[in-house]
């Protein structure tokens, strides 16, 4: 799991994604229905993906993606994508949920599956051991 960030007519939005990152690829995948975050970024591919680790305040990793968004969709190109995509996803118990979630009493809308190309990836990682941190 990670954040999604976006952003269209100079307004930042982020919300919590499910993802796949795929290394031969050098991409992530995601799954989601159609909404606000598919919109922003059809508008505007330029996203950042955050993920932490945290274990307790000296212990934790942060990843930041920095790349762009391609949706995949049903055409004839993309069906060998969206195939791969697929099995990545069900990989995962519950690999929908809860981009296909009913939500509110509706019905899911549209699936969308894309992909972020990574253009850049940086991370930080603190790992102290409490035994030889000093004291004030």
């Amino acid at each position: 799991m990670g954040r999604l960030a976006c952003a269209r007519d100079n307004q930042p939005y982020i919300v919590p994604i499910h993802f796949y990152f795929d290394l031969s690829g050098y991409c992530l995948y995601g799954f989601s229905t159609a909404g606000q975050k598919i919109a922003w970024m059809r508008e505007n591919p330029k996203v950042c993906v955050e993920v932490a680790e945290v274990t307790d305040k000296d212990h934790w990793t942060s990843v930041v993606v920095f790349g762009r968004y391609e949706e995949i969709d049903d055409s004839p190109p993309g069906a060998v994508a969206r195939a791969y995509a697929w099995e990545l996803f069900r990989k995962r118990p519950e690999w929908w949920f809860p981009a296909a979630a009913t939500v509110g009493g509706r019905e899911p809308a549209a699936v969308v599956i894309y992909r972020i190309h990574i253009d850049q990836l940086t991370g930080r990682r603190a790992s102290r051991d409490r035994a030889h941190r000093s004291r004030p």
